[in-house]
């Protein structure tokens, strides 16, 4: 089980932490710069940390982050000493890089930022780099040089964005996965399926495998004719693998992987949402053609003891019973729709008037659409503010959300919005949390006694909450159906 950033030792002094993580974040301002000069750069001035570890590289435009921890608990189980790089984080900036599950810690950042910083500074004085680098650079750089100085002996390194360009692709990946593919971020990546399908496919290279989830045509053939091309032998999800004899429980669910000549029966997973399964296969078969490649010996009962242990929050996370609280990360269409799926397979018999759905997210989302999604779960919306410069303001939600919800609630902040659905969900009933990491971070700070971690989701101190005072009345509680 991931262990909690927030509670580690700080061995550093915690403005010294401070301070690193303020000049970390003001990196932001430097936007997101694709190319792989910079990085290559810092990489090499560092003695080409990245170089030192096979890893197994996941793109996609969802699960990718679900696949890539369920990847990394596998291999730890098999006994290889593994560094998983992930995000965005959630509570902590340390959550972004750990090594069999411990995050790395906060003199680890500050030591470690300070020794990219140095190199970039030199690199730049010397001319071999004409800007400085990214907030994802500095961190990328950070996690595969303590990566390589914690000796791991494997890597899992999710994709920041797309793939081809991302700071991510200098590895030496034996696997590589696309899990998914969406339209996102179509400034940067291209406004078609096809576009998005060429970038994310920049992940393979000669001499790889490849694991592919279930796309879209138009995106699995361009992602095929690449492998094609370079010559990577790929398995699909629906094809070489395949997931059946699902079911349901009350702590998450079972079903059986089927990869080619191989059948890994009995996965327990703890954690909620039809597309999970698909993702746990990913992942299965991103660790099995590694092993291929790596030497490494497949174990079915390790690899099960695993994914009955993994943890991912924010992910469908429930996080309360009686009525059920479900937190999730959700913000674009395609996710939220799944997610309605989800709950819908998880509460066949829910009447919408006892749930309650908690709602905030950033500029420039499909808001429309996403509340469209979500409409049919509940009859009433509480919309929170999120606590980052991008938030899109409670009201401009409000404005979006007419019509598609009975009843519309404003709250002052993300903890009374939870704090008024749960006074409002019927006994029978869910809450369901959701928009925007942003959001579901600032709520498990909050639960966990985040004052030991600087607040630092994003730059900024995020919108200002509503003065109306209708927004603080807390919304009336269904009655509970008769028997």
């Amino acid at each position: 089980m991931p262990k909690s950033p927030s509670r580690a030792r700080v061995s550093v002094g915690r403005e010294e932490y401070r301070a690193t993580l303020d000049a970390l974040y003001h990196r932001r301002r430097f936007g997101v710069r694709p190319g792989l000069d910079v990085i290559s750069a810092l990489l090499e001035a560092l003695g080409h940390p990245e170089r030192r570890f096979p890893s197994i590289h996941v793109t996609g435009s969802k699960g990718k982050g679900s696949v890539a921890t369920m990847a990394q608990a596998i291999l730890a189980a098999h006994g290889v000493r593994t560094g998983l790089y992930t995000s965005p984080h959630l509570e902590s900036y340390r959550e972004r890089m750990r090594v069999d599950a411990t995050p790395i810690d906060p003199e680890g950042v500050v030591r470690g930022v300070a020794k990219v910083e140095a190199a970039a500074h030199d690199l730049q004085r010397r001319g071999t780099i004409d800007r400085d680098p990214t907030f994802f650079e500095v961190t990328t750089a950070l996690a595969f040089d303590w990566f390589a100085s914690s000796d791991v002996g494997a890597a899992v390194v999710e994709v920041g964005i797309g793939g081809r360009l991302d700071a991510t692709n200098v590895l030496d990946s034996r696997v590589g996965v696309v899990t998914s593919l969406e339209l996102e971020h179509t400034d940067i990546l291209g406004d078609s399926l096809a576009a998005i399908a060429t970038e994310k496919s920049g992940i393979f290279r000669t001499g790889m495998t490849g694991v592919v989830g279930d796309l879209p045509a138009e995106a699995r053939t361009v992602v095929d004719s690449e492998a094609k091309r370079l010559g990577v032998r790929v398995w699909h999800l629906g094809a070489e693998v395949h997931v059946d004899a699902r079911e349901l429980s009350e702590d998450g669910q079972t079903f059986d992987v089927h990869l080619p000549g191989h059948t890994v029966e009995g996965v327990a997973l703890p954690l909620y949402g039809r597309f999970q399964p698909g993702n746990a296969a990913l992942a299965i078969a991103a660790v099995t053609r590694f092993g291929e490649a790596t030497g490494l010996a497949w174990d079915d009962h390790r690899a099960r003891s695993a994914l009955a242990k993994v943890v991912w929050p924010g992910r469908l996370e429930r996080v309360g019973r009686r009525p059920e609280l479900y937190y999730d990360v959700a913000h674009t269409p395609d996710s939220a729709r799944l997610v309605a799926q989800s709950l819908g397979e998880m509460f066949p018999l829910s009447d919408p008037a006892e749930n309650v759905v908690v709602f905030g997210c950033l500029r420039g989302k499909n808001v429309t659409r996403i509340l469209d999604l979500l409409a049919p779960l509940a009859r009433t919306l509480v919309i929170v503010p999120v606590r980052s410069e991008r938030g899109l303001p409670v009201a401009e939600v409000r404005a979006q959300a007419l019509g598609r919800f009975p009843r519309i609630v404003l709250a002052r902040s993300a903890e009374e919005g939870v704090r008024l659905a749960r006074a409002a969900t019927g006994t029978d009933g869910f809450t369901l949390v959701v928009g925007s990491d942003y959001l579901i971070g600032e709520l498990l700070r909050e639960a966990h006694g985040g004052n030991d971690e600087p607040d630092l989701s994003d730059p900024g101190t995020g919108p200002r909450p509503p003065d109306a005072e209708s927004s603080a009345k807390p919304p009336a509680a269904p009655r509970r159906r008769a028997p």
